[in-house]
């Protein structure tokens, strides 16, 4: 996918290579980098390349918000990633970006949602963030409730691919 940084003209490729609770590897520009993060009291850790810095990260339909200590970053998508038609989704899961409380359900197992549409309410430090689809899919299997209390990586929701339209 591409993304941009709000304010900043250039645009970055960027794809996850792998990923688990505790560690990404994402390729930025062809560039192959891994992050550790650790969950802490009060939020998570990140060691990325010899600096531990506290994160948070939420996504919202149009773009991902990070903070890294004391800098704050609005990514959204490059000119060319919302033109994307295909098949495959992103992403088998929805996992909880933080941890906080889930608000609201917003769709129901079963249900077909196309890219950017709204998931799940989750309210952490105080702001609600909307999770939404990062592709056409269809909802599998529904993993919490409203007012539950989840950890950060904790998987919310399963997807699955679109059924063919042919």
């Amino acid at each position: 996918m591409k993304l941009r940084l709000s304010g900043d003209p250039r645009e970055f490729e960027v794809e996850i290579v792998s990923r688990t609770p505790t560690s990404a590897r994402v390729r930025i520009d062809g560039e192959e980098l891994e992050a550790q993060l650790e969950s802490a009291g009060g939020g998570d850790i990140l060691r990325f390349g010899g600096v531990t810095a506290r994160v948070a990260v939420a996504s919202r339909r149009d773009a991902i918000l990070v903070a890294v200590g004391p800098a704050h970053f609005e990514f959204t998508s490059g000119a060319g990633a919302g033109r994307r038609r295909g098949r495959g989704i992103a992403a088998r899961e929805v996992v909880a970006p933080m941890p906080g409380k889930v608000l609201k359900i917003l769709i129901a197992e079963g249900d077909r949602v196309e890219s950017g549409a709204a998931l799940i309410v989750l309210e952490a430090m105080k702001m609600e963030t909307t999770l939404a689809a990062e592709g056409p899919a269809v909802i599998g299997r529904i993993r919490v409730a409203a007012g539950a209390m989840v950890d950060h990586g904790a998987v919310l929701l399963e997807l699955s691919p679109p059924p063919s339209d042919s």
